[in-house]
């Protein structure tokens, strides 16, 4: 056998048959001996595979301790530690294929020593730097575009040839880079998905491979998987129907889910169900990637999604968390109703928007010097953002004040395009808007609706841009010394109003935030920093949260916990700027705590599975996090 054969172990495409490894070694010539001895016997292939401790990496305890029932057989969470032998588990022959592979390619900052053992020299120019210069150099090329969608298009070439480097440059960068890889740029990367598709980053499950979603699965070359953020493009941010092309939401989620949460890329799964689309401009268009034909609805859409969360549940197990992601009202909340008591679930508009709302909120009312009971909320929006923020902020204020739920309500108030949502519509409400009509006569307009009811709290998740008018915000600030003004709609050109005209209406005197980020504001000679209500702020620490205690289940308790520590992080310092949330520059230790309470109340309420506890559970949650730094190969 030749000196390749035995070299260091580079591919590794987790516990599958041999015989599928072709598929990945495209670009290498492995010498038909080599393979032979190795399907000769599976004793003879895991010899290969033993590490300098006599370990086969089949074998490997999960020692950094990620929960959920799944081993780290890559070793990525053990990120910054020298192996003596790469963790993989197959030789390859050429250097070649491991620069084609996003996650073990270094570029330019494979060492000499690395070049000569495994077979890249002459592949590469002779410099070598390192991984911040390169982090450097490419920031510094960011800068140079000066259209967003270049910026996003810029970000996904580098995820799609080097992984650990497109991590390490968002983390470190995450306030200028989190507007890029996520809103509001996604929103224009969705309705161009088309014309910038260029190599599959995720699932497409369509109608036509209904009774085959199981095999569908499979195809996936990772089967550790522990996250699934799932979409069918029907709601996407506030642009509508996008079809096939709301993958980038899934795509960008997960990024997020591994930036700010510390979930490892190769434990992430984006998936699309294509439907088709009632969009008739996706439809007349020849590029249009996805299903040219209206939507399913009905049966055939509920048998679907029934067979996808079966087949999503056979094949990796009771402890995957699936998350629903720009579903559309009609099917969100039916959805979260069927599989929540099935399945560990989680939906981020319904959910993930509530809790980071709730803890703006809570954070507000220490600058507003009020108590959570003594506001009166008015939204503008009676979808799944607006229903789902409004039942968590009753539930948190039924908690604290120890009353029915019921009581709680009465203080919340819904406008939809129809105007109030009063008892007098009961007949031809939606089921989920039902809790919210209260006793009232009829109001037709938001401004109306301001001027009887005096809220202290305006929250809008309308999707429908500039509807806090001047007239509406003037009215807030006549009725409240600082009234709270929250803007929650993406992109940004659909928010209900800009920080500027929040502040400028306001006399200066508003608490703001918004979905989408806003530049600072300068009034009457001073700065306000507005605050983004983001939902990146909760499910990335959430979702680590549930995979290191094994929660089986998403309770409402912990999507409370989740928000009472994301409040507890804002300081009176950023008080002091107006802000009620902490800066994103310390995401990852947000993430963290978030983690270890959620956790904390997984174990409280009987739904974690990981045993025995970890003693520190913050502690815990950080070893949990992957890190985007170069390993050294040997």
């Amino acid at each position: 056998m030749d000196k390749r054969a035995s070299s260091p172990i580079f591919h590794a495409y987790t516990k599958q048959s041999f015989f599928s490894i072709p598929r990945f070694c495209h670009a290498t010539a492995i010498r038909s001996d080599f393979f032979s001895s190795c399907v000769r016997s599976r004793f003879v292939m895991e010899s290969t595979m033993k590490d300098l401790s006599g370990e086969s990496v089949l074998d490997l305890i999960d020692k950094c301790g990620i929960g959920g029932g799944v081993r780290d057989v890559y070793g990525e969470d053990r990120a910054t530690e020298d192996q003596p032998i790469t963790p993989w588990a197959i030789s390859v022959a050429s250097g070649y294929s491991m620069l084609r592979d996003p996650r073990h390619n270094k570029g330019l900052a494979f060492s000499e020593k690395e070049r000569d053992a495994h077979y890249l020299k002459g592949l590469l120019p002779p410099a070598v730097i390192s991984q911040e210069l390169q982090e450097k150099r490419l920031l510094q090329i960011l800068h140079q575009y000066t259209v967003p969608l270049h910026k996003y298009m810029a970000m996904m070439d580098l995820q799609e040839r080097n992984e650990r480097l497109f991590y390490k440059l968002l983390i470190d960068n995450v306030e200028e880079l989190l507007p890029v890889v996520y809103t509001p740029v996604v929103g224009e990367a969705c309705q161009k998905y088309g014309s910038i598709f260029r190599r599959p980053q995720g699932l497409y499950i369509s109608l036509k491979e209904k009774g085959r979603i199981l095999e569908v699965l499979r195809n996936w070359p990772e089967k550790a998987i522990q996250v699934i953020v799932v979409t069918d493009g029907e709601r996407i941010l506030g642009l509508g129907d996008l079809g096939c092309q709301g993958m980038g939401i899934p795509v960008g989620k997960l990024s997020l889910y591994t930036a700010l949460g510390g979930v490892r890329p190769s434990a992430c799964l984006p998936i699309t169900i294509d439907v088709g689309t009632n969009n008739k401009k996706l439809l007349d268009d020849e590029f249009y990637i996805g299903l040219k034909q209206n939507r399913a609805t009905g049966q055939e859409y509920a048998e679907l999604l029934e067979e996808f969360m079966t087949a999503v549940k056979q094949n990796y197990g009771e402890k995957i968390l699936i998350q629903f992601e720009d579903f559309a009202n009609h099917n969100a909340f039916d959805l979260l109703a069927k599989y929540r008591t099935t399945h560990l679930v989680f939906n981020d508009d319904i959910q993930g928007t509530a809790a980071v709302v709730l803890a703006g909120v809570v954070s507000a009312s220490k600058l507003m010097g009020r108590d959570l009971a003594d506001h009166t909320f008015l939204f503008l929006g009676a979808g799944e953002a607006g229903t789902g923020i409004a039942e968590l902020i009753a539930l948190e204020m039924s908690k604290r004040a120890k009353t029915p739920v019921e009581e709680a309500r009465k203080k919340i108030w819904l406008v939809d395009s129809k105007g109030l949502i009063v008892s007098s519509r009961k007949e031809s409400l939606q089921h989920f808007k039902l809790p919210w009509a209260h006793e009232h006569e009829p109001v037709r307009e938001l401004l109306d609706a301001v001027k009887e009811l005096k809220p202290s709290v305006l929250i809008g998740t309308s999707g429908v841009g500039r509807t806090f008018t001047k007239e509406v915000v003037e009215a807030m600030a006549a009725n409240n010394e600082k009234p709270l003004i929250l803007a929650l709609s993406n992109p940004t050109s659909q928010s209900e109003c800009t920080a500027e005209e929040a502040y400028t209406w306001s006399e200066g005197r508003a608490i703001f935030a918004s979905g989408s980020p806003f530049p600072p504001v300068e009034y009457n000679g001073k700065t306000y920093v507005s605050g983004q209500s983001n939902n990146a702020y909760i499910f990335p620490g959430f979702g680590l949260g549930l995979i290191m205690s094994g929660t089986i289940r998403v309770h409402d308790d912990l999507l409370l916990a989740a928000s009472e520590a994301l409040a507890a992080q804002a300081t009176e310092e950023n008080y002091a700027k107006g802000l009620i949330y902490p800066p994103f520059a310390g995401i990852r230790k947000i993430s963290a705590q978030i983690a270890a309470t959620v956790a904390a109340k997984a174990y409280e309420l009987g739904l974690a599975t990981r045993l025995p506890r970890p003693k520190d559970l913050m502690e815990f949650a950080q070893s949990c996090m992957y890190t985007p730094t170069y390993r050294n190969y040997r």
